[in-house]
Parts: structure tokens; sequence; C-alpha cells
């Protein structure tokens, strides 16, 4: 085993290479003796919000909060059906749950992994009130024609970006075709804290108001409007957040050419490599690949010093307790959704990654490769 470990996060690398400006950054906060609602994060909402081509940006304390306060926001609870995919983190359902409503999973389409929008119609009840698309891995879903149903059958579309800010369609920005956007902090997202975040992003001016005072007990100022939660986000993390939106796109970039590197090194294996619809950019949260072998190419990574993940190996509607006593609606097969769960491993995919280091990686799928092929032959015979 040749060179030190490869691990799965640059978290560390990524500090080292902004220390200077995140130091400042907090520097500057903790002397200011505001550390709640305060100029930090109001600037980071105006600077993400003109990044993200949206009128409002509402920090909030995590993506799953910015997901199930849209809900409440918009009135979905008891009784409501949303519409989703299986094939995401289990957040994308627990925000469903946690208002009281009903998900429902349809299949994704298998070379994007995203939700396939041919099964929506389909899946419509009575009880329909939204569409929650996930840009999974960084690759975004077909809003166009998510977006096109949506408005036939008068739906709310609330987009689950955790994984894709930065990332637009073809013709398209994430957000230009939805009611909201909710997107994740946590520090291995692309754009990361140093702890548990979240945002939402809209053109709504209504839904900007409902969710700043949602997340702050139901007050705007000292008057309380509503009842409401305390899901804010702090001024420790939207600093940082600031320091770290200026690199983003550099960062994106970087994620794409190793992308690339990975794509042209892997390309003659056996392995199903990640596949972007055309015209789209595609950040590369995760770069996923699919395999039969997944544990075995797993185990042979790590004894190469190179740490790979699942990401999500258990389908929603497979984990152990489905659903927990709550509503599900599964709308026909998710074969495909099982199918990529059973197969799918993460390699490492970070700005900090060295082209040497994902050489390394490609190098040793290689000769894993032929070795499963070579097993393949003598069982032929």
């Amino acid at each position: 085993m040749a060179g030190e470990k490869i691990g799965f996060y640059g978290h560390v690398r990524q500090y080292h290479n902004l220390k200077d400006e995140i130091d400042h950054a907090l520097h500057e906060v903790l002397e200011s003796g505001t550390y709640v609602l305060g100029p930090q994060l109001k600037q980071f909402e105006e600077e993400l919000a003109r990044y993200a081509h949206q009128r409002h940006a509402v920090g909030v304390n995590s993506g799953t909060d910015a997901l199930w306060l849209v809900f409440h926001a918009f009135g979905i609870g008891p009784g409501d059906e949303v519409i989703t995919t299986s094939n995401t983190f289990f957040a994308t359902a627990e925000a469903i749950w946690l208002v009281g409503a009903t998900p429902v999973f349809v299949d994704i389409d298998p070379k994007t992994r995203n939700l396939d929008p041919s099964l929506l119609e389909a899946a419509i009840s009575p009880h329909t009130k939204a569409i929650v698309p996930v840009h999974l891995y960084g690759q975004p879903a077909d809003m166009r024609a998510v977006s096109a149903i949506a408005k036939k059958h008068n739906l709310r579309v609330i987009e689950d970006n955790a994984q894709a800010l930065g990332a637009r369609g073809a013709d398209f920005t994430l957000g230009e075709l939805s009611d909201a956007v909710c997107t994740s902090f946590i520090i291995q997202k692309n754009l990361g804290c140093f702890g548990d975040g979240g945002a939402v992003l809209t053109n709504d001016e209504a839904l900007a108001t409902a969710l700043r005072r949602l997340r702050n007990h139901g007050s705007l100022k000292r008057s309380h409007h509503s009842l409401g939660f305390n899901s804010r986000l702090d001024e420790i993390h939207a600093a940082t957040l600031r320091v770290k939106l200026r690199h983003l796109d550099a960062w994106s970039d970087a994620r794409i050419r190793l992308a690339r590197q990975y794509d042209g090194g892997l390309a003659g294996t056996s392995l199903q490599l990640p596949w972007t619809l055309p015209g789209y950019r595609n950040v590369f949260h995760l770069y996923v690949v699919e395999t039969d072998e997944r544990d075995s190419l797993q185990a042979y990574l790590d004894s190469r010093g190179i740490t790979a993940l699942t990401h999500y190996p258990i389908a929603i509607h497979q984990q152990e307790s489905f659903p927990w006593g709550r509503p599900a609606r599964i709308a026909g097969s998710l074969k495909h959704t099982e199918r990529s769960a059973a197969r799918v491993l993460s390699l490492p995919m970070y700005p900090e990654l060295t082209e040497a280091e994902v050489n390394r990686v490609i190098e040793a799928i290689v000769a894993w490769d032929k070795t499963q092929a070579g097993k393949a032959q003598k069982v032929a015979r």
C-alpha cells in the first residue's frame, strides 16, 4: 500500500486552506457580542439569495428543519400526501412525517438516480399537495418535467437541494421552477459550516416572512405573531458560510474536474459510472459508482488505505420498522431504487483531493476489477 490513507472527507484540509479568512470571521463574531439573528446572518442570507438567483434566503437550524418548516408554512399536514423518492437520506421523508403528512414514494430513473417524472401522474391522488424532487449526489432532477406536472395538478414543488448548491439544469436554475428550495450546511456538504445549518431559498415573499417567524418562536421582532420554533442559523455558522460561499464555484469546478478524471480512468471497468443529463451542471457532492460486488470493492479499497462509503445502502421503504407507525404509500414498483441501493459505493470526492490521490483510487479499482474478471473467467470454464 503506497502513500498515506485517502480519507473520505476534506474538512480539515479545507479549513487549513482558509484558516486566516475563517479565523478572522469567527473572531469578528466573538468580539461583536451578537451571536444569534445578527448582521452576519442578514448578510449571508442576502449573499446566498443573490448567488442562487432567488429573492429571499432564510437561514435555519438544519436542512431537515428547512423542509418541514416549509411544509408547515404551506399548511401541509395530516391527511395530505407528498410525493418524493425513497432513494435519498432519511430526512427527506422524515420531514414529511414530522408535519403529519404521508410520503408517497415513486421509483427513480436508473441512470440519474433521481425521481422519475414519468411516474408522477400515476402517483397523484386527491390528497396530494406537493412534490419533493431530490437533487441527489449533486445532479439536478428534471425540474422542467416535474414543474409541468405540478402545474397541471396545482401542486406545490419543494426542492430538496441539500446536495447540489451551485448546480443547474440545461435551461433552468434551481428554484426557478419551484415554490422553495431547501438546503443543508452540515459540514460534509459542498457548502458546509462547523455544525448543523440549513436555509430555504424562495421568490415567495409571503413564504419567506412566514419562515422568519416560524424559525424564531413566531416572532419577527418582540411581538409574537403565532406559535413557532427555535430554528435559527447562528452567527458563527453564518460568518463561516459567508467566507466559504466566495469559494463555492471554484470548489464545484474542482469537483467536476475530479469527476472527469474518475470517468476517464474507470471507463474500461465493469462499474456503472455516474451519468449527467446533457447540458446540466452536476456539482458532484458525491461520486457514486454501482457494482453487484459493492462490499468486495469497498473492503478492497479499505485494504489499500482508501475510504469509500455507501450513500444510501438501504432505501427508506426498506429500513427497519418502516414506516414507524406512520402513514406511507408506495406508488408502483421501486425496483430501480432497490437495485441502486444494493449496489452504490461513494468514492472520495472533495475539492482538496489531489489528482495523484484520485489516480491511486483509480489504480486500485482497476486492479480489483481485473481480479473480478479473472474470477469470472475461472467460473465460466
